[in-house]
């Protein structure tokens, strides 16, 4: 009996092994932070809610990494993006932050295989940094014009390229908001409701960029009433550079924001996809609909304004 319970563990013990040996190993992210261009995108506030957001899917392991508080050009910031398979960025910085070396090392990652994933804010740094405005298709500020690409939006459920003059991005007060899907049948989207709301959040418009390889997957109306374009702009987007893939999302002004069903899920399909290529995740059916937004109040509590006892869905100025 005793040489049978014997062999019966070692069968079990060779069966875990084998499990854990086919478990794939997280995928390796970073998320990088540590700058942004004024006091409106706290990016100390939204690192925490994206990591645990990437995390909680056991897919990925996430490194935060935030580069020195500088406004010169970062000579000594030199970090391993060849360690990661994504690059999260939760970080907007001015032309002159990055030496041509730190540009360079990021563009061979990227068009080598590497995956990144432009958070709402990130999508207004370097605009003249070429390479980086092929990377995420469309961007705003920072002195944007129409020699930084035509505008792009929506027309008669056609995507469009708009040479006018005139500056790069703007947005209304942050309120909730109609998420169009517009690329159904990509990895990222496949799966979810063809409109589906999204709360308070800063609806950019007038976003302009090379848009180049750029895939559009989903846009919201701009509304004028609420000093709006009248069209609908480009919210989800995926480009390639080279090899690499990009996922780019407009959304995620602050931790309210960041706390929206819609948000978390497609953040966590856009990383998986910029990694790999590829989607496991399914939709939850906690995913927002139609008529009804959806939030996390375990990821609004983050924010110590949530603590103080503000709604989450209060839309602020």
């Amino acid at each position: 009996m005793r040489k049978l319970m014997l062999g019966l563990m070692g069968v079990m013990v060779a069966a875990l092994a084998t499990l854990a040996a086919q478990r794939p190993s997280p995928i390796k992210v970073m998320l990088l932070d540590g700058e942004s261009g004024g006091p409106y995108h706290k990016w100390q506030l939204g690192t925490p809610v994206l990591k645990r957001v990437l995390e909680e899917t056991g897919l990925f392991q996430v490194d935060v990494v935030t580069t020195p508080a500088t406004t010169g050009t970062l000579t000594d910031f030199r970090p391993d993006f060849q360690a990661y398979r994504v690059v999260v960025w939760n970080y907007d910085a001015p032309d002159e932050r990055w030496a041509e070396p730190l540009r360079r090392a990021f563009e061979q990652y990227v068009s080598a295989g590497g995956g990144v994933v432009i958070v709402h804010a990130a999508n207004n740094a370097f605009s003249g940094w070429q390479a980086y405005n092929e990377m995420i298709g469309v961007g705003g500020w920072r002195g944007r014009t129409e020699a930084s690409g035509p505008y792009w939006y929506y027309r008669d459920d056609t995507l469009v390229s708009d040479a006018a003059a005139g500056p790069g991005a703007s947005h209304g007060r942050r309120t909730p908001a109609a998420i169009t899907i517009r690329t159904s049948d990509h990895p990222i989207t496949r799966g979810l409701p063809p409109v589906w709301m999204h709360q308070g959040d800063e609806v950019y418009a007038h976003l302009r960029g090379p848009g180049k390889n750029m895939t559009v997957l989903a846009t919201a109306f701009s509304d004028p009433a609420n000093a709006g374009s009248g069209r609908h702009e480009p919210m989800l987007m995926a480009m390639t550079f080279g090899k690499g893939r990009i996922f780019h999302t407009a959304f995620g002004h602050d931790v309210n924001a960041l706390s929206c069903v819609g948000f978390v899920v497609t953040m966590q399909r856009g990383t998986e996809w910029a990694a790999t290529g590829a989607v496991t995740q399914q939709v939850p059916t906690t995913f927002p609909t139609a008529a009804t937004v959806s939030y996390r109040t375990d990821l609004a509590a983050l924010d110590p304004n949530f603590a103080r006892g503000l709604n989450p869905l209060d839309a602020k100025p």
